[in-house]
């Protein structure tokens, strides 16, 4: 088996790629690269295609409430199907209904006949696929690294390969939406999910041990619901992701009001700031990745969503592309080292039995509180203006950062045995 020693010598850049040692996380890296790139093309689209049809803030938070809502409603049910079906087949399966979502928009769109409740349906649609899929990708990559010392690494390869995406995603869709319209970003899309098919049936996977229950899909539930909530460092992790995701994680709504309202620019311009803010998320993930274990990481969550904080209360009062931008890409870092931080650390302190329910429930506090805030984001900034909205996320955000900083020395206390005890046994 591979092992995590790393010589004095060693080159950083193959310690921050470790994780490509692995036939079956190079095959998904791979394949998610391409796909993610057509994600962030199709998100961008869409908002930019309903703002257009629309030109309102409130149905651009109503289309964002409808595509992640389901994340809040089904993604507990989702884990618990993850810890008891095979991981790999349930990625085939939703990653083909995506594709099928994609070419559907793609169609209405270019035929003219798209009208904002088809929007609607389909972002729904896919707001169920997304539900299953997430919980259970993220519990796979636990299948694709044979050394668990190399667990953070992989998820912060992961972030990276998202972020890089986000980073070029939006600036090709601002191209695209304005050379040839909002279709063909969709159809681009649902060419791409492709990629990430072929690479997971390419994939040779070892069965991995399922322990059969018998009980009913709610006891499995509950329990899931009971471990998180007993154990203090995930118990007080998940909370702080909800929070940060209600108040300050729907600013993304709410970019198409900025590019076109606040900073009287184009489509362009919306890929320029979301791409900005993927650079700074790429540079996170770079930093998460380099690091040798994902020991002190917890000191690292609460800095890094108070800088998200912060950056959002600047970015509301910037009325100047550069400085926006600037922050956009201060913001991305720290939203990504949060975020990272987060998973690598609930990952790694997990029982792997429940490992499924409670990414479900890091899903569910990371994306399933996203649609909540979006609806009360798009409702308020209808009232307020975008910018207010965005300085009370902010402001909002700074503070959860404060009160979780006050109980990082006692998480440590808990999860340094922990860390000890599961990275033993991974070895």
């Amino acid at each position: 088996m591979k092992t995590n020693t790393v010589s004095h010598g060693e080159q950083p850049l193959k310690l921050m790629f470790r994780s490509f040692h692995y036939h079956n996380y190079r095959l998904f890296f791979s394949g998610q690269a391409v796909s993610v790139i057509g994600t962030w093309i199709q998100n961008i689209a869409m908002s930019w295609l309903v703002y257009r049809l629309t030109g309102s803030p409130l149905i651009l938070g109503l289309v964002g409430f409808a595509s992640q809502i389901p994340t809040f409603l089904f993604t507990p049910f989702a884990g618990v199907l993850a810890d008891r079906w095979n991981r790999h087949r349930i990625l085939v399966a939703t990653q083909s209904l995506a594709l099928l979502q994609a070419f559907i928009l793609s169609f209405l769109v270019l035929t003219g006949r798209v009208e904002v409740w088809h929007v609607f349906v389909l972002a729904t649609f896919l707001g169920f696929v997304n539900a299953m899929d997430i919980p259970v990708r993220q519990s796979f990559v636990v299948e694709m690294v044979e050394d668990k010392n190399d667990l953070g690494n992989a998820i912060a390869l992961n972030s990276s390969m998202f972020n890089g995406a986000r980073l070029v995603g939006p600036s090709i869709a601002g191209i695209l939406i304005y050379l040839v319209g909002e279709g063909f970003c969709f159809l681009i899309n649902g060419i791409s999910y492709l990629a990430v098919i072929m690479a997971l049936l390419a994939m040779k996977v070892k069965p991995r041990e399922i322990n059969v229950s018998h009980s009913h899909v709610l006891e499995g539930l509950k329990e899931g619901f009971v471990y998180a909530a007993g154990f203090a460092p995930i118990r007080y992790i998940l909370l702080l992701v909800a929070a940060i995701s209600l108040v300050g994680m729907p600013y993304s709504v709410l970019m198409p009001v900025f590019a076109g309202d606040v900073l009287h620019g184009g489509p362009q311009t919306l890929g320029f700031l979301i791409g900005f803010s993927g650079m700074g998320a790429l540079a996170g993930a770079a930093y998460l990745a380099s690091r040798k274990s994902v020991r002190g990481l917890e000191k690292n969550i609460p800095f890094a969503a108070g800088l998200f904080g912060v950056c959002l209360v600047f970015f509301s009062l910037s009325r100047e592309l550069w400085l926006s931008l600037l922050l956009m890409l201060v913001s991305g870092f720290g939203m990504m080292v949060f975020m990272a931080s987060c998973n690598t650390v609930v990952q790694t302190v997990v029982d792997d039995d429940k490992r499924g329910r409670i990414m479900s429930l890091y899903t569910m506090a990371f994306m399933g509180m996203v649609p909540i805030g979006s609806l009360f984001a798009g409702a308020l900034a209808n009232r307020i203006g975008a910018p207010g909205t965005v300085l009370i996320g902010g402001i909002a955000s700074f503070i959860f950062s404060l009160i979780f900083a006050g109980k990082v020395k006692m998480l440590m206390e808990i999860v340094r045995p922990v860390y000890e005890e599961k990275l033993e046994m991974r070895q």
